[in-house]
């Protein structure tokens, strides 16, 4: 009623409400700290994606493959919040080891390609490839026979090559990556010449080949062959020249043009084909020769690539399959790439 003074409320009713308030309090506070839970549940220093980036993970940044299959981030253990005041510590969860990421091994990869290795990147270069041997050498023994001054000493015009024991021969091989190395890097924008190209009945001598890179006025040149070494040795190796200056060879000029050649053809080829470096010869995949022709008598960096030992099984059997072949060819025109577009 308006105008009318209120009554006093009773001492028991005073006694209910301080009792309740008093309860609440407590109540209060726990319902803080379990928000403040809920808020900061994720790992100690973490921030959300709104208000700062992630730091990039420098594995991903270098280019090895990611812990996790799906490419997401590592698992983290979580970690408990700090103990408040006068709050007893929380020991931090351990996650199962079967929840943590197995670190992966690094992946082997192929050497930095340029961006030559684009279409028309190698426009205005000249490279000659060298078949080893010639598929008819068999049926001129007289020609091939044929000694010639290489220089510091008289050898064979050429041989026969090799062949797996199943007969597959050197000189089918070394024709038929050549090609295959010849269309990758004409894709390029390069010039690509064949010493001999299944159009010569025999040959030609190694001297004549050894002349051809500067005929051509190439850039640069590979002869392509397969060894044949003891049935119990594989792996490939490449030959580079050791300086011979004697007779009519003096190839100062480019023996370390062409070392820095056979490194590169070393490295691009094994990333390739997955071949190991020969276990029977030569050293980590590298030798260095004098008694060749054709790379005493270059007048351009040149080296040799004993592509596998096709008297092994293991390396007969990758040399004889068309898919293998291709990725020999596709390490050497990486090889030869990377020469003519690197220092």
């Amino acid at each position: 009623m308006t105008g009318t003074a209120p009554r006093p409320p009773r001492r028991s009713t005073l006694l209910r409400v301080t009792t309740v308030v008093a309860a609440a309090v407590p109540l209060c506070t726990a319902g803080w700290f379990g928000w403040q839970a809920l808020d900061h549940s994720g790992p100690a220093g973490a921030t959300s994606a709104a208000s700062a980036p992630a730091a990039p993970d420098t594995a991903q940044a270098a280019g090895a493959p990611s812990d996790a299959a799906d490419g997401t981030a590592p698992l983290t253990p979580p970690v408990a919040p700090a103990p408040t005041s006068g709050a007893p510590a929380a020991e931090a969860p351990t996650a199962a080891p079967s929840q943590l990421p197995t670190p992966a091994a690094p992946a082997p990869t192929a050497p930095a390609q340029s961006a030559a290795a684009t279409a028309g990147g190698l426009a205005g270069r000249t490279v000659l490839l060298d078949p080893g041997h010639n598929p008819g050498n068999g049926a001129h023994s007289a020609e091939i026979n044929r000694q010639v001054d290489i220089g510091n000493a008289r050898k064979e015009c050429d041989t026969t090559g090799t062949e797996t024991n199943a007969g597959y021969t050197e000189a089918e091989y070394t024709l038929d990556v050549s090609r295959r190395a010849r269309a990758l890097l004409a894709a390029r924008g390069a010039t690509v010449v064949l010493v001999q190209d299944g159009d010569r009945p025999w040959g030609p001598c190694i001297d004549e080949r050894a002349r051809a890179g500067a005929d051509a006025h190439a850039d640069v040149a590979v002869s392509v062959h397969g060894d044949g070494g003891p049935a119990s040795g594989s792996g490939f190796h490449v030959i580079m020249p050791a300086k011979v200056v004697a007779g009519k060879a003096d190839n100062s000029a480019i023996v370390e043009p062409s070392h820095r050649l056979g490194l590169l053809l070393r490295d691009h080829f094994h990333a390739a084909t997955g071949e190991p470096y020969a276990d029977y010869i030569a050293n980590q995949g590298l030798d260095t020769r004098s008694d060749l022709g054709g790379l005493n008598l270059s007048g351009v960096p040149k080296v040799f690539i004993e592509c596998g030992n096709m008297r092994n099984s293991t390396d007969a059997k990758r040399m004889t399959d068309p898919q293998w072949r291709q990725q020999a060819a596709q390490g050497i025109a990486d090889a030869l790439t990377a020469f003519l577009t690197t220092q």
